[in-house]
């Protein structure tokens, strides 16, 4: 057998690399500023992001609520046929599409749950990540219902937030935004009237766990199954 041929390490370096020298793709603003300011932040948004896509690997048509800069929508677009990501502020989605337009499988659409008003049972998976603590408390069931509504009778909802009981060491302008916090078990109540079971999760740094929920600085409730 004929011994495979060395190459030298420059040789090897450009093999490897020099398909990856790109045009950059810029960061949205609100990543810019944790890169900026809270780079490791983004670790752990991407932990986030990558839990929905391996609860939601396989599906065709996902939906996604409160995109914001859609930093993370790529990691579940890579794991699903296509994404309709949705996002009230017209800055974000102005910005996501002439950043992304380059990745096919996702849309954006700017407006809430609620006022879209998307086709009932049209997606097979919907999540959200930190929104629902941003949201007027009397906001909670029409947001949870609105999902449910778009959702197919076997499909899954995710919905991320962090835990009440971590706001004790949160920032101030973390308390200032989050003026609908949750526990797991609230949490679970609320997405127990509109699923058929609903999986908890906690969530610290990128560590997902089952471990006591009190503890959990961030939470994940997955409700699979529309009532």
């Amino acid at each position: 057998m004929a011994s495979k041929k060395k190459i030298t390490q420059k040789e090897a370096y450009r093999l490897g690399t020099d398909h990856q020298f790109i045009d950059s793709v810029e960061l949205g603003p609100w990543t810019s500023y944790s890169f900026l300011h809270d780079p490791k932040h983004i670790g752990f948004v991407l932990a986030r992001y990558k839990f929905c896509a391996k609860m939601l690997e396989g599906m065709g048509r996902v939906l996604e609520v409160g995109c914001g800069d859609a930093f993370g929508t790529a990691v579940v677009a890579q794991h699903v046929k296509e994404v309709l990501a949705i996002e009230p502020d017209a800055r974000h989605v102005a910005g996501n599409k002439e950043r992304m337009g380059q990745i096919k499988n996702i849309e954006f659409r700017q407006g809430t749950i609620q006022s879209l008003k998307l086709p009932k049972g049209s997606f097979d998976g919907a999540y959200s990540i930190d929104v629902i603590e941003h949201l007027d408390k009397h906001l909670n069931s029409p947001f949870v219902a609105a999902q449910a509504r778009t959702l197919k009778k076997d499909g899954a909802c995710i919905i991320g937030t962090p835990n009440v009981t971590a706001n004790a060491y949160a920032s101030q302008r973390s308390r200032v935004q989050h003026i609908n916090l949750h526990s797991q078990k609230s949490l679970k109540t609320l997405m127990e009237k509109y699923f058929k079971r609903v999986f908890l999760f906690g969530m610290n740094d990128e560590v997902l766990h089952t471990g006591y929920a009190p503890m959990c600085h961030y939470m994940f409730g997955m409700g699979v199954g529309v009532k």
